[in-house]
């Protein structure tokens, strides 16, 4: 029995790395069984215990057991919106990147990864990519959105994965830790991946100017190790984002800024609606809570929690 990292999962087969060999592995029979509810069973990051096939022409190994993950981060399947597609698990932090337009990332989508990490226990970091690009109107209209995050106690970096700005600052973020980079297509994910590591020639591709929307270039997550200790996920380009399994009364408590007020809120189950003497509420009045944070809180409360462009 050998204990191994998965790098990459295309459909029912993934690459997992075992003391610097690579084995194509396949789940064995039996696990299938095990009610697991994802769409996929087995994710990038995953570590696994597998059997090796005996008498392969290549390294070949059957899984047989997933060790327990510390985290994970799921979207909701694209064809079965009941089920959960878990992107990536045993994730030291997760960067988003963001861009204004070509394509725009809306403040919903954002607020749900962050969501998202925050329930998963997950360290996000907020690119504002593509920054050589813009107008000095559209800086200061991005400026103003990075503040509000920033406001709340995320970490954010402007960044032109182009040209190669910020790079080192982003290059220190991920050393010694399994990053994952995630973002509508088109945003320079793999632009990013490829001016980290120019080795590896990702593919990339230029944005559709009939949709505004990147084409999918990468259609499965995968791992990459870089040097000094880096490990990069690279996802598939998202176009919605789903808050899986989570109930109304707790949605609040992944808002850090709600949940530092919740205490001051008449209501001791205070859901941030209309209740009187809310401490919420009140702050988004004086402007201290973003607007837009409460906007994305109320959908995700009634239920509208897909976003998609």
């Amino acid at each position: 029995m050998k204990k191994g990292l998965v790098y990459r999962s295309t459909g029912s087969n993934y690459a997992v790395e075992s003391e610097g060999q690579f084995y194509n592995c396949r789940i064995k029979g039996k696990m299938r069984l095990q009610g697991i509810q994802s769409t996929n069973p087995i994710a990038v990051g995953d570590h696994v215990f597998f059997e090796e096939v005996e008498h392969a022409e290549k390294p070949e190994g059957n899984i047989t057991e997933i060790e327990e993950r510390k985290n994970y981060i799921v979207r909701k399947s694209v064809n079965l919106s009941k089920q959960t597609h878990i992107i990536a698990s045993n994730i030291d932090q997760a960067f988003l990147m963001i861009t204004l337009n070509n394509p725009p990332t809306f403040p919903a989508f954002i607020d749900r990864f962050l969501v998202t990490a925050e329930a998963y226990h997950i360290t996000a970091v907020l690119l504002f990519n593509k920054i050589d690009s813009y107008t000095q109107s559209e800086l200061e209209e991005l400026r103003v959105l990075k503040r509000v995050y920033e406001s709340i106690g995320y970490q954010t970096l402007e960044i032109s994965a182009k040209i190669g700005l910020n790079m080192k600052a982003v290059q220190a973020l991920m050393k010694n830790k399994i990053s994952m980079i995630s973002g509508h297509s088109g945003v320079g994910k793999s632009t990013l991946i490829n001016s980290i590591a120019p080795g590896l020639d990702l593919k990339t591709a230029s944005l559709s100017e009939q949709y505004r929307q990147g084409t999918h270039t990468t259609t499965y997550a995968e791992m990459f190790a870089l040097e000094d200790g880096i490990k990069i996920i690279d996802t598939p380009g998202i176009k919605g984002f789903g808050v899986v399994d989570m109930a109304i009364e707790e949605i609040g408590n992944y808002f850090p800024e709600f949940l530092k007020r919740r205490t001051e809120c008449k209501f001791h189950n205070c859901l941030h609606q209309k209740e009187p003497q809310c401490a919420v509420l009140e702050a988004v009045e004086e402007g201290i809570i973003a607007r837009s944070r409460h906007d994305s809180y109320l959908q995700l409360l009634l239920g509208d929690n897909t976003y998609r462009m």
